[in-house]
């Protein structure tokens, strides 16, 4: 789960588009002419991801969504915020994940956003994509699906942060949209068979918020306006149709997991270490515990809690997976290439888990085992930019410098550095077959590079 240089959760960025050309270039190439502030990534992680899955499942699936397409992400970002920007993500920031106090309220929050994926909401939003070039200010918004796309801190370059004026405007929905999403939303809970007094609970969050001067208001409230009349919409769905949910011992174990994961790598670890110990799941509160000796360069520790947490969920990939991290990150790199190893064997199609196998061989020098693992990550997984990175550091140790360029021209693409993508992707073509899949990407990349110069001469 690779924030620094060591014990790192992996703060990347992802693009859902089948191939860099479909989408995500033409407006990388006119983002990049025109924005100049600083990106937020993405935080992947496994085991985070696959709590999400956990908590979110039932609820797409009461709101009519393909439960495989639509993916939970964590954005690294501190304050209370959850939002959509097209029908393939919920994105909840993680400082939201660490705020709430419940399942059933995180999954009132995931049902909230998925009611404007299902409610049709989005259209509004494509229609403003479609008008990018007549509307300066919406760069923000394709910014931060810039920002998703690439990858790693160094993508400073191109992406406005969700705080701005200008995204919170395309992110935010009107009243009338927030009260259908309301009234779906408690739909899909009841459905679901989750308590609807977690969407009470996040309305009372916010009911003085309004009254606020929006400066001082939390980014939630400011992308989605809150009223008192919502909170009083949520309790009269409860009173009408109570609250005939069970506890859920998944959900529950599996919002504690994410939130202690996430903890014990954002906080410090001598808070991870004294609140570890009020965790009720043996396992998780041994991951956390591992999580925070690494941080401390407690080796022999963090083994040993997590080979703990191991031995009482011998089948559980992601304890393998942060084995691996822990080991790899150590540099002990033949153990680590068998905890990956174990953790593929449990979740064999697990993009993220499969590109951290494919780090711990490249460091092991087994260069083209390592090609075959990042490769079938890469088709799972596109554009995820540490892979791209270890992708063409294994290209090029085992003499295919085309296909090196390829990938280093679409990495540096992503993160809108595209002058930069442009002088690899010409290398790639010199050195490719004309016509091949490779040469035809490395075209893609130049094409896109030539436009934004083309745009950036058209601004000045």
């Amino acid at each position: 789960m690779p924030i620094s240089h060591v014990a790192t959760m992996a703060f990347e960025r992802l693009c859902r588009v089948a191939s860099i050309p479909a989408v995500l270039l033409a407006a990388v190439t006119w983002m990049a002419s025109v924005v100049p502030a600083s990106a937020q990534g993405l935080i992947r992680d496994p085991d985070i991801e696959h709590g999400l899955r956990e908590l979110a499942f039932p609820i797409l699936r009461a709101a009519g969504l393909n439960t495989n397409r639509v993916r939970i992400l964590v954005v690294n970002d501190g304050t209370f915020n959850a939002f959509v920007i097209d029908y393939g993500a919920i994105y909840l920031n993680y400082g939201l994940i660490l705020s709430v106090d419940s399942p059933d309220m995180l999954q009132a929050v995931i049902a909230h956003e998925a009611a404007h994926i299902a409610n049709g909401h989005l259209a509004r939003r494509v229609e403003n994509l479609g008008a990018a070039n007549r509307n300066a200010g919406i760069g923000t918004a394709l910014a931060l699906i810039a920002a998703i796309a690439g990858g790693g801190e160094a993508a400073a370059g191109i992406a406005a942060g969700t705080q701005s004026a200008a995204l919170r405007s395309f992110l935010s929905h009107t009243r009338t949209e927030e009260a259908s999403a309301d009234r779906s939303a408690a739909s899909y809970l009841r459905s679901a068979g989750v308590s609807p007094a977690g969407m009470v609970a996040l309305h009372r969050k916010f009911a003085g918020q309004e009254l606020l001067n929006p400066v001082n208001q939390d980014p939630y409230m400011r992308s989605h306006p809150t009223s008192r009349e919502r909170l009083r919409a949520a309790e009269a769905f409860l009173d009408q149709y109570g609250d005939w949910s069970k506890t859920d011992p998944n959900a529950e174990y599996w919002f504690a997991r994410v939130k202690g994961k996430l903890s014990a790598f954002l906080r410090s670890s001598t808070w991870t270490m004294r609140r570890a110990k009020e965790e009720t799941a043996q396992d998780i509160r041994l991951m956390r515990e591992a999580a925070a000796f690494h941080r401390n360069r407690n080796l022999p520790s963090a083994r040993s809690a997590i080979d703990g947490a191991l031995a009482i969920r011998p089948d559980d990939p992601f304890y393998y997976e942060l084995k691996g991290q822990i080991l790899l990150e150590n540099r002990q790199l033949q153990d680590a290439v068998t905890a990956y190893s174990n953790a593929v064997d449990k979740a064999p199609n697990n993009a993220l888990i499969l590109a951290g196998y494919g780090r711990a061989l490249l460091a092991s020098g087994q260069t083209k085992k390592a090609l075959q693992a990042l490769e079938k990550a890469r088709q799972r997984d596109y554009l995820n930019a540490r892979l791209m990175h270890d992708l063409g550091m294994a290209y090029a140790k085992v003499g295919n410098n085309g296909m090196a360029s390829v990938v280093t021209a679409e990495r540096y693409a992503l993160q809108g550095q595209l002058a930069d993508a442009g002088i690899h992707a010409k290398r790639a073509l010199g050195q490719l077959p004309e016509g091949s899949p490779g040469w035809q990407r490395a075209q893609d990349v130049l094409i896109a590079s030539e436009r934004a110069k083309k745009a950036k001469r058209k601004l000045k």
